[in-house]
């Protein structure tokens, strides 16, 4: 490739990057003077690329903006970033929408990238392999995603047609806080109207979603992130269990998954529990929703700090079985008969 031709088309990687590029910027990032940088603008222009030109003390050039640009130009690591971002974001089921868009979105990459750097990336996918099971949940399709991100970027409320888990549907009028990825699945938390009061919904049970006129000032409080965690570890389960753990709140929080269990740290002079031993430390009151208690045991003992169990009593019973079943394995093997 000539030289003048290579160059035009990094000026048009500049330009794809977005925003207004000044004349001596790009003069300096292709090591030409700006004439030529002025005449490599016409080359673009002259094929259909909308460069507008941009006056003023701040101006120069830029792509006229919602213009799609037909070729694509990426560096080795840029390519590489997004075949590599679809395929984790499939495993995930982040960029799972649609049933196979992420596989179609890669194809259509790989589609214009050079020989040699198809046949590189290429090798990558096919030599990478995953510790873990790929997620079996689908992300929304862009028709509910895009109006709810829409909806929390200009802080308008939101109209849903949302189906719960007990497969009870209804138009929901949402003021929208943020949108969450979290464990595969996608999730908005918000002000629903219809109750007066900040609820999260799963995206996958929204069937639409249609922007509302008038806007919202979103309150203060903890982030998005942080209230769909919260709504998950204090969602209505089967069991609700207490344990009181020994260590600050940032200590134990940091043992357990937000999403599991919530954690406070007790004030009054940190008494410790009966039979749990003296000491100054202080202790946590952890509390849980689960609909199984068979899993508690050992989440309990991987804590590897002392505790004590509240409630329920069948979760002490199973404790004292999973203790005695490590008691047995820690006895010393009988020797072989000879």
């Amino acid at each position: 490739m000539s030289r003048p031709v290579s160059r035009v088309l990094t000026l048009l990687e500049l330009l794809q990057a977005g925003g207004v590029r000044t004349v001596a910027e790009l003069a300096d990032r292709l090591g030409v003077g700006e004439r030529t940088v002025r005449r490599y603008v016409d080359h673009l222009v002259d094929l259909d690329i909308p460069v507008e030109s941009v006056r003023g003390r701040y101006g120069g050039y830029r792509l006229a903006p919602g213009h799609r640009m037909p070729p694509l130009m990426l560096t080795d690591d840029e390519a590489l970033a997004v075949l590599l971002g679809l395929v984790a974001g499939r495993r995930t089921g982040i960029t799972a929408a649609a049933g196979t868009a992420g596989e179609t979105a890669a194809a259509k990459v790989r589609r214009v990238l050079p020989e040699r750097l198809r046949r590189r990336l290429d090798a990558v996918l096919d030599s990478l392999t995953f510790t873990t099971e790929a997620a079996g949940s689908v992300a929304p399709p862009a028709a509910v995603l895009l109006p709810i991100a829409d909806a929390v970027r200009h802080h308008r409320p939101v109209s849903v047609r949302y189906t719960g888990g007990s497969s009870r549907g209804g138009e929901r009028t949402l003021y929208p806080y943020g949108l969450v990825a979290h464990g595969g699945r996608w999730y908005v938390t918000g002000r629903d109207l219809s109750v007066a009061a900040d609820r999260t919904f799963r995206l996958d049970r929204i069937a639409g979603a249609r922007v509302l006129p008038g806007t919202f000032e979103p309150p203060p409080g903890p982030a998005p992130a942080e209230r769909v965690l919260t709504a998950l570890a204090t969602a209505p389960y089967r069991h609700e269990v207490t344990v009181r753990v020994r260590g600050t709140a940032e200590q134990v929080r940091g043992l357990l998954p937000a999403s599991v269990a919530t954690v406070a740290e007790e004030t009054g002079g940190g008494e410790a529990p009966p039979g749990s031993g003296g000491g100054a430390e202080p202790w946590c009151r952890v509390e849980i929703r689960a609909e199984r208690l068979d899993w508690l045991p050992g989440l309990l003992a991987s804590l590897d700090r002392p505790f004590v169990v509240e409630r329920p009593d069948e979760l002490r019973g199973l404790v004292a079985d999973l203790a005695g079943r490590l008691r047995d394995a820690a006895r010393p093997a009988p020797p072989p008969h000879g």
